[in-house]
């Protein structure tokens, strides 16, 4: 088939903005550590792999309709993969990006060179605008426990009974900290071992415990990352990075490396979201932040040094930004805040637990995810004022820290769903396990009790949900601190 011939059969199945089919042949390859990645938009997706050697290499993707006795035909369309040595651990890994992907359409791949193919996953994409509902993951962090495989069965459960219960989610969005030691492979082959990675994508946040190696690269690709130095805390060379961003069905994601400092504050992080925000914020309806570190966190972290300087560095632009949502992790417990503006509580009427809540304008919901492997848990703490006399106690409940409307720590494993609609966004943390196996920090006792009320209740079953908020969006013009337009804050 000639070229034009090609991309015209091509853009009939896979519609347009497709690139030229690629073919590699090489000797004997072996892929391994396929993961599923988000693209830049509904259309993409990017897949990310470890590979025995360093040759040519490309995804192979049909429409599962067009599969032949479960083979690869004409109909198959092959994307280039950009192949490089790894800096750690040998071997080599690739990635490539899909693009001209068509709504509500099956679609099957593969990775490596004709001979010499990798099994053959599947995904399914959905419609490119309207409602959706996406899952996001607190701290797998596999190895922490001290025993990898109870690590990975918990993490693996999590993603089963996740998408059991929600099989149309069209997102899989990390907290960070995939692992305990950033460049274990052991751990990271725990970690990718579910093929719901490969079925679903994963959009990558980096943690404390991933940023230590360049691991996290090899094994993630992610969509218009900026790599520059002040993302990086430390030698590009050896340690992992980065910022990125990407909209998906009228939410901009922008997704922050907050283990990195420029000069000790967190301007080029604030720089880089304004940037975004004022180049695609018109595109999107609402404006999720994913970032490790919770700034209001609700149990160990909560005093950290480095989160005392991002309460000071961080509130505040997010309100003048217009953002909605921000996903956290690193505590290893959950949390959900009041409507916080400027760092403040902007409606101090509002009660603990409430199952609605407006924004206003610039109002910000901060979440924290608890463990959704049961590899580690970190009790709640109490206020301690002369640790930060700023985050101190909530005149309403407290026990709790005054930026959070719940504090909830079961030492059961759980995951946040987040339902995007045209007039709100709900918040739902869910159990994925109970106090039983597989539990990794119950079974090896790393905590001396399992249940609701610090343990005092039997565990509520699989699925239960522990808190839920049906958030009403701003849709005003302003937001009190001199910027209009709810979409594009900036203007």
């Amino acid at each position: 088939m000639g070229a034009t011939a090609a991309v015209m059969g091509l853009t009939a199945v896979f519609g347009s903005g497709l690139a030229t089919a690629a073919h590699a042949d090489a000797g004997s390859t072996t892929a391994t550590g396929i993961i599923l990645g988000v693209g830049a938009t509904e259309s993409q997706r990017v897949v990310s792999w470890y590979s025995s050697v360093g040759t040519a290499q490309v995804v192979q993707i049909t429409p599962t309709s067009k599969l032949v006795k479960g083979q690869f035909d004409k109909h198959a369309v092959s994307f280039p993969a950009t192949v490089a040595a790894n800096s750690v651990n040998g071997g080599y890994n690739a990635h490539a990006t899909i693009d001209g992907l068509k709504k509500n359409t099956s679609y099957s791949y593969r990775v490596g060179t004709e001979g010499n193919w990798s099994p053959t996953y599947s995904f399914k994409t959905q419609d490119f605008k309207g409602n959706f509902d996406f899952l996001f993951f607190g701290d797998p962090q596999i190895g922490s426990s001290g025993d990898v495989a109870k690590d990975g069965a918990g993490w693996a459960d999590t993603l089963n009974v996740s998408l059991a219960a929600n099989p149309k989610a069209e997102l899989l969005v990390s907290g960070g900290d995939q692992v305990e030691t950033a460049n274990t492979e052991t751990q990271w082959n725990a970690f990718l071992a579910s093929d719901k990675l490969r079925q679903y994508p994963w959009a990558a946040t980096i943690g404390n415990h991933d940023v230590g190696g360049k691991a996290y690269e090899q094994h993630f690709w992610t969509p218009n990352t900026d790599r520059s130095a002040p993302f990086y805390n430390g030698d590009a060379t050896i340690r992992s990075g980065g910022d990125y961003w990407y909209i998906y069905k009228g939410v901009l994601f922008i997704d922050l490396n907050s283990n990195a400092y420029a000069t000790g504050a967190d301007a080029a992080h604030i720089s880089y979201i304004t940037n975004v925000v004022k180049a695609h914020g018109n595109d999107a309806k609402y404006t999720v932040l994913v970032y490790h570190h919770s700034i209001y966190s609700p149990a160990d972290h909560a005093n950290d040094t480095d989160n005392k300087q991002r309460r000071q560095d961080f509130p505040t632009a997010f309100s003048n930004l217009g953002v909605d949502l921000v996903l956290q992790g690193h505590d290893h417990s959950y949390s959900r805040s009041y409507v916080i503006k400027n760092g403040q509580k902007a409606n101090k009427s509002e009660q603990p637990g409430a199952a609605q809540v407006a924004q206003g304008p610039g109002g910000v919901i901060y979440v924290t995810a608890n463990s959704a492997s049961g590899s580690k848990y970190y009790d709640l703490t109490a206020p301690d004022t002369t640790q930060d006399p700023n985050y101190g106690p909530d005149p309403l409940n407290p026990n709790s820290h005054w930026a959070n409307s719940v504090e909830n720590q079961e030492h059961v494993r759980t995951y946040v769903k987040v339902q995007v609609r045209d007039n709100k966004l709900v918040v739902e943390n869910i159990r994925s396990g109970t106090c039983v196996t597989p539990n990794a920090a119950v079974e090896l006792g790393k905590v001396p009790w399992c249940g609701p009320d610090s343990g005092a209740s039997a565990a509520k079953p699989v699925g239960s949900t522990v808190d839920k908020v049906v958030i009403r969006p701003y849709g005003g013009k302003g937001n009190g601190n001199g910027l209009v337009g709810k979409a594009g804050w900036l203007q």
